[in-house]
């Protein structure tokens, strides 16, 4: 049973960090692009990063550029979004997406498997 499951949430003061991690069961990580999408209240779903695993490569949005870094740990099976120098407008649900290809996608349509989402509060 594949199963993705989001740890990490929570509400943090502007600039502040957070780290959100993502287990995956059911299936290895290493063979598939996995990344991480954010939903905030009345917006669409955005593609915030990527992990490809047929090079390694690491995809961002603008937004979150030089803030957020994307890791994989193949013994643990996760895979992280560390965020640093958060902003209000970060706030939104996270989720963990798993696309059954090695190379990453800006569609959230294209991804196969979806963890539950936590909630990530960016407030003074």
């Amino acid at each position: 049973q594949v199963q993705l499951v989001e740890s990490g949430g929570g509400l943090v003061q502007p600039g502040g960090s957070l780290r959100l991690s993502c287990a995956a069961s059911g299936f290895t990580l290493d063979y598939y692009a996995i990344g991480w999408f954010r939903q905030a209240p009345g917006k669409e779903r955005e593609g915030v990063s990527c992990f490809s695993s047929s090079d390694g490569s690491t995809y961002y949005v603008d937004s979150v550029k030089g803030r957020f870094t994307i890791s994989r740990d193949n013994a643990k099976n996760t895979v992280s979004l560390q965020m640093n120098s958060l902003k209000p407008e970060d706030t939104a649900v996270y989720y963990c997406a798993l696309r059954t290809r090695t190379s990453c996608s800006n569609g959230s349509d294209q991804y196969d498997y979806w963890g539950q989402g936590t909630q990530v509060t960016v407030s003074s």
